[in-house]
C-alpha cells in the first residue's frame, strides 16, 4: 500500500497523520506529527476471543525511546528499562478515552503501542500520541467506535489557547487535557479531561491572573470542543483512503434474552434490602445470599448446574443490582449508604499522628483512611529523571500505596502498579502548586499516602492527608488543598449528581470526577463520562457542587491544624542556605572535595554546594542548632577569611614543612612560613622536623604581610624542652671541631660543578629570606 498522509492546521499548529509505511503487518499503524514531534502508533487485537473474562482486554503501551531526544540512556547497560512514571502516565491518558469506545462484546485481546520517534522539547507529546492511537484504530479492522479527538488547553492571562508549549505552560495558570468523540447529532461530547495547575500557578494568580475556578474550567472544556471536532475530521479523511481488510470478530455474550428475564423476575424481591444496608461487608455478604437464593429459584443451583449459565446469570444478576440502585437514587434521592445525593460521609483529620516522623497527617471520611508521612531532605535527594521529557529533576515527590488488607483481601505486596502510579501523581499535581519554591524552603520533599481502609476516592483523601502532613512539618505551604470524588447518574432523562461517591458508586454511574484545590481555585482535575451529550449546564452544576463539598472539607481540616507549624519537626533537617563569592566555591570544595569532607567529619552537618550565576549557594544541614551554627562558621570564614594583623599572636596548626621552614595555618585559608631561623634564637637549626611535625599546634605572632599577600611569622613562645628541641649531642672528639661531615662523593669535576650552581644561583631560602628583609 503506498503511503497515505493527510495534515491541516488546527489551533495555529500543523497536524500530520501518516499511513502505510511503517510497521505493515500491525492491524493499524499511524506515524502522528506535529512540529518536531513524531510517534509510531500501532494497533493489534487477536482473533479469537480470550475467554473467562468480563473485561475489555486493553492494553495501552508508551515505549519512551531516549534517541527521540538526542539521549544516550543513563542506566547501566544504557538501554531503556522499565517505563517511567511519564510513560506509564502517557500510556493511561491514552487509554481512558479509548477503553470505552469498542463495540460491544468485544473481548479480544488488543494491544496499542505507541514508540516515540522523535520529540522537539517543545511541544507536549502525550496528546500527539492519543490521537496517533485514535488514527490508528480507524484504519485497522478492529471495531473501535471513534474517532477519539484530544486537545490541551492552557489558561494564560484569563485567555484559553490550544496546543500550548512548554514555554507558553510556564506562563500558564492551568493546563487542561480534554479528548471526545462526535455524538449522533453532530456535537462533541467530552470523554475524559485530565487538567491542573502549573507549579506557578497559586503563584500567578496571588500576583494577579485570573484564578482556574469552576466558570473558568467549565469554559475550558467548551472552548476545546472546536479544536476536537478538527482532529476528528483529519482522522475521518485519512481512514476514508484506507481500505482495512475484513476480519470476523468474535462477540463475547454476557448472558441470553431467557437468563436476564429469568433474573430479572426473581432478583429484585432479594435485592431490596441489600441496595438498603450501609455497610460495605454487610451489604457484600448479604448480595452474596441473594445470589444464591436468585440461582435457586432459576433452577442453576447444585452441582450440576451448567457453569456456563450460572456465570451468565451471575452477569445478569450485577446487572439487575446496578439498575436498582441507579433507580432508587433518581427516584427516591437515597443512596447505597442512605446518604442523600450531596451529603459527605464523617470526616475524621489528624495530625502528629507518628511520632519521629518529620509530619504526618491521618484524613478519614467514612470507610476510606489514608495515612501520610512527610519526609524532608536536602536538595540532593531530589529525584533525578531520565526520560523523554524537559525537566532533569523534581523535588518534590508523592508516592501513594494500596496494600491488598486496606479492602480486607489477601493478595501480594508488589510494587506499584500503573493504578497507583497514577493515583500518586495526581495528587501530587493537586499539593505542587502550593509547595514553597526552592529559594523560600530549600528542601527536597517526599510525601508517602498509605491507603489503610478503602471505600471510594483513597487519591483525593490523600490529597487532603498531604496537606495536613505538610503542615504538621512545618512547610509553609501557601493554601491548603482538599479534594472530593463526585459522581453523576442520567437515568429515565434525569441528571443526579452525587457527592463524596462510594466504591461501588462509582462503577455504577455514568459519569466520575475528581476535584481538589484551595478555596479559591482548582488544583487538579480527572474526569471520566459515558454520556452522550452531557449539558455544559449540567457539568457546571456539578463542579460547583465539588466546589461546596471542598470547601467544607477544608473547614474540617482547618479544625484539625489551621497554618503550618511555625517551626520544623525536631526530627527534621534544619537547612540553611548561604551565599559565597562563586571564586570561592573551589575552596569550600577543597582539592579532590577535602575540604567539604573534613567540614561535614569533623562538624557533623550535611553540605552540599551549588552554582547559581555569578554566586555560589552552600546548603548545611542538621538537626542540631549548635552543628548547624558552627559548619556555617566555619564556612563563612573560608569564603569570608578575617584579614590578618601584623603583631597579633595566632594558634595555628603545622600543615606543611620544607627544608627552609614550616608553614603554619592560622586562619581558614591563610598560610604563614616560620623559617627555620626563627625557630630557636640561641643556636642554628640544621631540620625543621627535630623541632617540629605536622599537626603540631604552635603559637606564632604574624610579623609581616608582603607585597604579594604572603605571611611571615615569629614564634610568639619557645618551643617545648622536649626531645625533638634539643641539640643534637656530640661526641668528645667533635666537642672542637663540630659534628662529622659526610664525606662527598661523586668525581672532583662533579663536585666542582655542584658547588659553581650552589654559587651562581641562590637558594630558595635565601631568596625568601632577602624578601623578607626587603
Amino acid at each position: 500500500m503506498p503511503e497515505i498522509t493527510v495534515s491541516a492546521e488546527i489551533g495555529g499548529k500543523t497536524f500530520q497523520f501518516s499511513t502505510g509505511k511503517l510497521a505493515l503487518q500491525a492491524d493499524g499503524a499511524v506515524v502522528a506529527r506535529l512540529g518536531g514531534i513524531e510517534m509510531l502508533v500501532t494497533a493489534c487485537a487477536n482473533k479469537a476471543l480470550r475467554e473467562g473474562i468480563d473485561f475489555f482486554p486493553l492494553t495501552v503501551d508508551f515505549e519512551e525511546r531516549m534517541y527521540a531526544a538526542g539521549k544516550i540512556p543513563g542506566s547501566f547497560f544504557r538501554r531503556e528499562g522499565r517505563p517511567t512514571e511519564q510513560a506509564i502516565l502517557a500510556a493511561r491518558l491514552i487509554d481512558r478515552p479509548l477503553r470505552p469506545s469498542f463495540a460491544d462484546g468485544f473481548r479480544c485481546e488488543t494491544q496499542v503501542v505507541v514508540t516515540s520517534l522523535a520529540v522537539d522539547n517543545e511541544n507536549p507529546f502525550d496528546v500527539v500520541a492519543l490521537n496517533g492511537a485514535s488514527a490508528a484504530l480507524m484504519v485497522s479492522p478492529i471495531p473501535f467506535l471513534g474517532p477519539i479527538g484530544g486537545v490541551r488547553m492552557a489558561l494564560r492571562k484569563g485567555e484559553w489557547i490550544p496546543f500550548p508549549t512548554h514555554a507558553e505552560l510556564d506562563e500558564s495558570v492551568f493546563e487542561l487535557v480534554v479528548a471526545g468523540r462526535r455524538n449522533s447529532d453532530g456535537g462533541i461530547d467530552v470523554m475524559m479531561v485530565e487538567a491542573g495547575a502549573t507549579e506557578e500557578g497559586v503563584r500567578l494568580v496571588k500576583a494577579g491572573d485570573p484564578p482556574s475556578d469552576e466558570a473558568a474550567v467549565a469554559e475550558g472544556l467548551e472552548a476545546a470542543k472546536p479544536y476536537i471536532d478538527q482532529l476528528i475530521q483529519l482522522q475521518l479523511d485519512l481512514a476514508a483512503r484506507v481500505t482495512p481488510r475484513e476480519v470476523e470478530w468474535p462477540v463475547a455474550i454476557d448472558y441470553t434474552e431467557e437468563i436476564l428475564h429469568k433474573v430479572e423476575e426473581v432478583a429484585p424481591a432479594h435485592l431490596e434490602e441489600v441496595i438498603r444496608i450501609a455497610d460495605k461487608r454487610e451489604r457484600s455478604a448479604a448480595e452474596e445470599k441473594a445470589l444464591a437464593a436468585t440461582l435457586e429459584a432459576i433452577g442453576l443451583s447444585g452441582d450440576d448446574a451448567d457453569p456456563v449459565q450460572v456465570a451468565m446469570a451471575a452477569r445478569a444478576f450485577k446487572y439487575v443490582s446496578k439498575k436498582l440502585m441507579r433507580r432508587r437514587v433518581v427516584t427516591e434521592g437515597v443512596r447505597l449508604d442512605g446518604r442523600g445525593p450531596t451529603d459527605i460521609r464523617p470526616i475524621v483529620a489528624e495530625v502528629g499522628v507518628v511520632g519521629r516522623t518529620h509530619g504526618s497527617g491521618l484524613f478519614q471520611r467514612g470507610e476510606t483512611q489514608v495515612l501520610t508521612i512527610a519526609t524532608l531532605g536536602m536538595l540532593k535527594m531530589e529525584q533525578l529523571l531520565d526520560n523523554l521529557g524537559i525537566d532533569e529533576s523534581k523535588r518534590y515527590m508523592h508516592h501513594y500505596n494500596f496494600p491488598p488488607f486496606s479492602t480486607g483481601e489477601a493478595g501480594f505486596m508488589r510494587g506499584p502498579r500503573r493504578r497507583e502510579i497514577g493515583h500518586g501523581a495526581l495528587a501530587e499535581k493537586a499539593v505542587l502548586p502550593v509547595v514553597p519554591t526552592e529559594d523560600e524552603f530549600p528542601y527536597a520533599l517526599r510525601l508517602v499516602s498509605e491507603v489503610l481502609s478503602s471505600n471510594g476516592s483513597t487519591s483525593m483523601a490523600s490529597v487532603c492527608a498531604s496537606s495536613l502532613a505538610l503542615m504538621d512539618a512545618g512547610v509553609p505551604i501557601i493554601e491548603p488543598v482538599g479534594g472530593i470524588a463526585m459522581g453523576l447518574i442520567y437515568e429515565e432523562g434525569r441528571y443526579v449528581t452525587l457527592t463524596d461517591i462510594l466504591g461501588a458508586e462509582d462503577a455504577l454511574g455514568d459519569m466520575d470526577f475528581k476535584v481538589a484545590g484551595t478555596a479559591d481555585m482548582i488544583t487538579a482535575l480527572q474526569l471520566d463520562t459515558k454520556i452522550q451529550g452531557l449539558p455544559s449546564e449540567v457539568l457546571r452544576e456539578a463542579l460547583e457542587q465539588a466546589r461546596t463539598a471542598r470547601l467544607h472539607i477544608l473547614e474540617k481540616m482547618r479544625e484539625a491544624i489551621p497554618a503550618p507549624r511555625p517551626e520544623l519537626s525536631r526530627w527534621a533537617p534544619r537547612i540553611e542556605a548561604v551565599e559565597i563569592p562563586k571564586d570561592k566555591i573551589g575552596e569550600v570544595i577543597g582539592p579532590k572535595g577535602k575540604v567539604v569532607r573534613e567540614l561535614e567529619e569533623e562538624t557533623g552537618a550535611t553540605i552540599e554546594i551549588d552554582e547559581d550565576g555569578n554566586v555560589g549557594i552552600v546548603r548545611i544541614a542538621s538537626n542540631d542548632a549548635e552543628v548547624l551554627k558552627a559548619a556555617k562558621e566555619r564556612v563563612l570564614a573560608i569564603a569570608y577569611p578575617p584579614e590578618p594583623e601584623i603583631g597579633k599572636v595566632y594558634e595555628g596548626e603545622v600543615v606543611n614543612i620544607t627544608k627552609f621552614g614550616a608553614f603554619i595555618n592560622i586562619l581558614p585559608g591563610r598560610d604563614g612560613l616560620l623559617h627555620i631561623s626563627k625557630l630557636d634564637a640561641s643556636r642554628r637549626v640544621e631540620r625543621v622536623e627535630d623541632h617540629l611535625k605536622l599537626g603540631d599546634r604552635v603559637k606564632v605572632r604574624l610579623a609581616e604581610i608582603d607585597r604579594n599577600g604572603k605571611l611571615s611569622l615569629d614564634l610568639a613562645e619557645p618551643l617545648g624542652d622536649g626531645s625533638e628541641g634539643e641539640a643534637p649531642t656530640l661526641e668528645p672528639a667533635e666537642q672542637a671541631t663540630g659534628p662529622k661531615q659526610e664525606r662527598p662523593t661523586g668525581s672532583k669535576q662533579e663536585r666542582r660543578s655542584e658547588g659553581d650552581k650552589r654559587r651562581a644561583a641562590p637558594s630558595f631560602e635565601e631568596t625568601f629570606e632577602r624578601m623578607r628583609k626587603g
